[in-house]
């Protein structure tokens, strides 16, 4: 039976990509009802206590950067007037970059005190 049908020009064909699978479940699972589970909770707690202190740290560090670029293009490029400015500008830039680190630690440490309870208790129950 089988010769009969691979001589009539029929055949049986079957197609399967692991990735073509994994696109499709991507796809579908976007269109489905969202059920928080805790796992996927205690992660975006954990997310929401580093964000403001990473936030925070990004923008005085690049304020600070830019400060130090500008010392550093006064001294190189308007040498002739600019110069002790430009010393001057640079270090209060490089004093404002390196607080971003500090400051990004108390800021953290602040809001992982404000969800630590929330955690906590998330985690122990997971854990059960």
């Amino acid at each position: 039976m089988a010769e009969k049908l691979i001589n009539e020009g029929m055949k049986f064909e079957y197609n399967y990509s692991a990735t073509q699978q994994q696109e499709i479940e991507n796809i579908r699972n976007k269109y489905l009802p969202k059920e928080e589970n805790k796992m996927e909770t205690l992660r975006k707690l954990d997310k929401s206590a580093e964000k403001p202190g990473m936030i925070t740290s990004l923008a005085v560090g690049i304020i600070g950067t830019l400060l130090l670029g500008v010392g550093m293009c006064c001294t190189m490029v308007w040498s002739d007037s600019f110069f002790v400015l430009g010393i001057i500008v640079g270090i209060i830039g490089i004093g404002v970059a390196s607080i971003a680190y500090p400051l990004y630690r108390k800021i953290t440490r602040k809001q992982r005190a404000k969800v630590a309870e929330q955690i906590l208790a998330l985690s122990e129950e997971i854990a059960k």
